[in-house]
């Protein structure tokens, strides 16, 4: 790997967060300007904890976005582990007994298991009886749970505990999997690490089929481009510094219809005793993971498998999560190290 010299360019930095943002947000930068025959159009929503902005550069067609954000809301009514009544809401509060949700409901949670089978159970989306106890997302309230409380909601903590059965499909009837059973009734799931990225995936196709050929989508720490700018150049994405003010780039990458995902561990935390805790918990411990690692951005394709990886390498550590991220070939990397250093893959593009 090779380290970077930090950027030391002045940067118009547009900065997309909320309150219970939870990862690191990408910044979207230098998007204007652009020689073209129609204003870019643009809106910001909140969903999943989260800002949402889509902007189309290529259409005025207000429709669209529109049907982007009602995109938005269907996945958050299918995959919050929050919001009552939710295809994971149900799960979650099932007792263990079986639930009919939609398929794409499963394919996401079958995804997530097989990260989760991949990194030995480092990522895992039964984590939740866990991560509800710290709850990270309240203002000011958040504190360490007692040890105790922490090791028992751990054992009910295990992606084995899913299982999936056949149901027939609302579009064709065919017998499709679309059952969800959690054997163990005290377990509870929760998509937070892969459903942002399969949702601006999913946001992507919508546009394309609507002939969108020029559009930024940015949920969170999740930023995918669709195609390039109006004037052939491609997109510039500026990486917030981990613990720095907000709106303070580590550097900046170009992209042209690619993904960029970033996870960090200094956007909801807390210190308590002088000690930080942030919300990225080692699956082994309840505790937050202990490594050299602050933020890892993710350059992929797919939005969803960058949020995978961004998340799990932060889990595995620096060694352990370039080798996961290397065994990939569509994927590039940027490590952050607590101490500021940053490490790139070969393919990485340099700002």
């Amino acid at each position: 790997m090779k380290p970077l010299n930090k950027s030391s360019q002045k940067l118009y930095i547009v900065r997309l967060i909320a309150a219970f943002t939870p990862v690191l947000v990408l910044i979207s930068t230098a998007l204007t300007g652009c020689a073209r025959n129609t204003e870019p159009i643009s809106r910001t929503g909140f969903y999943f904890d989260t800002v949402i902005q889509i902007t189309l550069y290529d259409t005025e067609d207000t429709t669209i976005l529109d049907g982007c954000f009602a995109l938005a809301e269907k996945y958050e009514n299918l995959f919050s582990a929050t919001k009552e009544g939710s295809d994971v809401w149900k799960i979650n509060h099932a007792g263990g007994e079986t639930v009919t949700v939609s398929e794409e409901t499963v394919k996401l949670l079958i995804w997530a298991a097989d990260y989760a089978n991949t990194t030995e159970g480092r990522i895992d989306p039964t984590i939740r009886p866990v991560s509800e106890l710290w709850d990270f997302g309240s203002e000011g309230d958040a504190h360490v749970p007692e040890d105790a409380v922490i090791k028992e909601a751990l054992t009910h903590v295990s992606y084995e505990n899913i299982r999936f059965g056949a149901a027939p499909s609302d579009e064709t009837g065919e017998s499709v999997y679309r059952t969800v059973t959690l054997t163990d009734k005290e377990a509870a799931v929760d998509l937070g690490f892969i459903a942002k990225g399969y949702i601006a995936d999913r946001m992507k196709e919508y546009l394309l089929a609507h002939d969108v050929k020029s559009a930024c989508i940015s949920l969170g720490g999740n930023v995918l481009a669709v195609g390039e700018k109006p004037d052939g150049s491609p997109f510039r994405i500026g990486i917030q510094k981990p613990f720095a003010e907000t709106g303070t780039a580590l550097t900046t990458v170009e992209i042209r219809d690619t993904s960029v995902v970033t996870s960090g561990i200094y956007e909801r935390c807390f210190y308590e005793d002088n000690v930080l805790y942030h919300h990225v918990l080692d699956t082994a411990t309840g505790y937050p993971v202990d490594n050299e690692l602050a933020g890892v951005t993710i350059i992929c394709p797919s939005s969803a498998k960058a949020d995978a990886l961004s998340t799990a390498c932060l889990c595995l550590g620096m060694e352990e999560g370039q080798k996961l991220l290397d065994a990939e070939k569509d994927v590039a990397y940027l490590l952050v190290t607590r101490d500021g250093v940053m490490y790139r893959s070969g393919n990485f593009p340099a700002n």
